[in-house]
């Protein structure tokens, strides 16, 4: 029933895609924290910046944002990230274009947890001496990020579905072997079925995970 799957590495293709999602999570978080911080720091300039990035790039679709990494960036300025190999560059491209993408969304989910974190606490903190930036790091954000873990996996789940736009760059994830495989193969249900129950074991686990989590952690007020 499932002889049409031989010849094709999908277990490969399928780690790639996690590679991506890990990488591009890890990216994301560190960003777009960044990005929280300077929505709600006391500089003009550093506001202006996160509350346009944010406002211009998660209005932008995916695709558009992963096909300039590869004509903008690499084919018209020459960035290869430090590799000839196509596919190495592509890679990395891709998970650019990802944490790029990805990192407004973590914004705005971390930056409504700082909006749950009662204003006398940093008020509080201030008046001890402490600086804006030690504030953040030890009063607010640990609140903000134990308000946001279910918010955080729904993004992390989303960034997993949107790892597939990768293939309009030729990373060999699971959807360019999707494709490939329906150009060749007759069973076009079986290969949908297969690759949505990948996709499902790869994303199911973490939403059940970050919901126990966020149970465990969440802040009592």
């Amino acid at each position: 029933m499932f002889d049409f799957l031989e010849g094709y590495d999908l277990l490969g293709a399928f780690w790639v895609t996690v590679k991506l999602t890990a990488l591009s999570a890890v990216g994301s978080l560190i960003w777009g924290t960044l990005l929280a911080g300077m929505r709600v720091g006391p500089v003009p300039l550093m506001r202006g910046f996160g509350t346009a990035y944010v406002n211009i790039v998660r209005n932008i679709p995916l695709t558009i944002i992963i096909v300039f990494t590869s004509l903008g960036l690499n084919q018209t300025l020459g960035v290869t990230f430090g590799s000839d190999n196509f596919d190495t560059v592509n890679f990395r491209l891709a998970v650019l274009g990802l944490i790029a993408y990805t990192s407004a969304f973590v914004c705005e989910a971390l930056r409504s947890g700082i909006n749950t974190v009662p204003v006398g606490q940093a008020e509080a903190a201030r008046a001890l001496g402490l600086s804006f930036n030690q504030v953040l790091g030890i009063v607010i954000l640990p609140q903000a990020f134990r308000s946001v873990v279910g918010p955080l996996a729904n993004v992390l789940i989303a960034l997993t579905k949107n790892t597939t736009v990768a293939a309009a760059i030729g990373v060999a994830e699971a959807a360019l072997l999707m494709k490939e495989m329906i150009e060749n193969e007759a069973q076009l249900i079986l290969i949908a079925a297969v690759f949505a129950f990948g996709f499902i074991v790869l994303t199911m686990p973490t939403g059940l995970f970050f919901g126990w989590l966020s149970k465990k952690v969440a802040v009592k007020r």
